[in-house]
């Protein structure tokens, strides 16, 4: 098992849903198990379809406002307006590069707009929109998404294939998701966690465009599409049902650095860890739990080592996989099922400097060790 000295372990390979052509308000300052049942549960009472079609109805006529088209040299994405100044929230692949920015707002107006900050890991860039007038900037309400459910419904509003303002509709098919960041100095690779997947329609132009629950509120971007079909005629990514949107939560966390700074620190941990560990591993490893999250290695001298954490250091019988590493069970209190929840509240709660207390079970035995955190390489 290779040894994968970075702070996250899963790759979804994926497609960036930004079409190439030719080729809420009041942000804050940055500061930054199964139980088996005796009956079944309840089946949800069954929903009116005309309501649910009435209340999509208003839902568009309610955010289509803030919703804009992106246009550059060789791209075309989608975004959303988030305050009054005129902010706008993209994907970075949508701009990268770009030295003019077009923006197209729903009722004709177009505008140019200066990006002002990106960052490339969370695929995450603000653009500022110059000269709008104050009647055409209409910021869209931010939601939380740590209350989403998987099954729940959501709405993706954007400009796929460059066909303004469309609307589809799906649900929340997983949450916590991971995606490849960038290499890591040491070897292997960073990730972004804290990912929604839905079955909403994504295609070609819908990068940086808002997913919504049925209360109007954006709860994620729009970022990816994961598939296997081509159009043999574009090379454009075709949509699958596996579509991938930043958390709003961890946008929240960034944008007014990027706003402030033009860039975001990540925190850094400095352990090797996995949430993809079978059951021939878990055996081998000698673990008596399948929930935590299993610390490989320490990267020397970074935060986890300075601080105590032990990665593992005891041969087994699977080649590359050591036993006697600590387990993470919690993070300040809260539960840590796998790797990937740990690497979500790290990324939508902490900023380096800061400090998390890591509740871990060291030889059977829990314990609390605490961490003060540094800044991603």
């Amino acid at each position: 098992m290779k040894r994968v000295l970075v702070v996250i372990s899963v790759l979804v390979i994926s497609m960036l849903a930004c079409q190439m052509t030719g080729l809420t308000p009041n942000l804050a300052q940055p500061t930054a198990v199964f139980q088996a049942q005796a009956t079944p549960p309840a089946l949800p009472t069954p929903v009116d379809p005309a309501e649910i079609g009435s209340a999509l109805e208003a839902l568009y006529q309610q955010v289509l406002p803030g919703v804009v088209a992106i246009r550059t040299g060789n791209s075309l994405g989608s975004g959303f307006v988030i305050d009054n100044e005129g902010h706008v929230v993209t994907n970075q692949h949508v701009v990268e590069g770009a030295s003019d920015v077009e923006i197209s707002f729903y009722s004709g107006f177009k505008a140019h707009g200066t990006v002002i900050g990106s960052d490339a890991d969370a695929d995450i860039a603000v653009i500022r929109v110059d000269n709008a007038p104050a009647e055409q900037i209409h910021p869209l309400a931010l939601g939380d998404s740590h209350t989403l459910n998987v099954g729940e419904q959501v709405v993706a509003i954007g400009n796929p294939f460059g066909l303004n303002g469309t609307m589809t509709l799906g649900i929340v098919s997983g949450l916590g998701r991971t995606q490849f960041a960038h290499a890591s100095p040491e070897g292997g690779f960073f990730s972004t966690a804290d990912i929604i997947q839905t079955d909403a329609a994504i295609n070609p132009g819908n990068s940086g465009g808002p997913l919504f629950n049925l209360n109007g509120e954006v709860i994620g971007v729009n970022q990816s599409i994961r598939t296997e079909t081509f159009n043999g005629t574009t090379g454009n990514a075709v949509n699958s049902g596996v579509g991938f949107s930043i958390s709003i939560n961890l946008v929240k966390r960034i944008v007014p650095y990027l706003i402030r700074d033009g860039r975001y620190e990540y925190p850094y941990l400095g352990i090797s860890s996995t949430s993809n560990l079978g059951l021939a591993e878990i055996e081998a490893l000698g673990l008596n739990t399948y929930t935590g999250a299993y610390v490989l290695s320490v990267t020397p001298g970074g935060p986890a080592d300075q601080a105590g954490i032990r990665g593992g250091s005891q041969s087994t019988n699977v080649e590359g996989l050591e036993a006697g590493g600590d387990i993470i069970t919690a993070i300040d209190g809260t539960p840590v099922d796998t790797f990937d929840e740990l690497l979500s509240y790290l990324t939508t709660n902490k900023s380096p400097g800061d400090t998390v207390v890591l509740t871990v079970v060291r030889e059977g035995q829990p314990t609390d060790i605490t961490v003060t955190l540094g800044k991603r390489p």
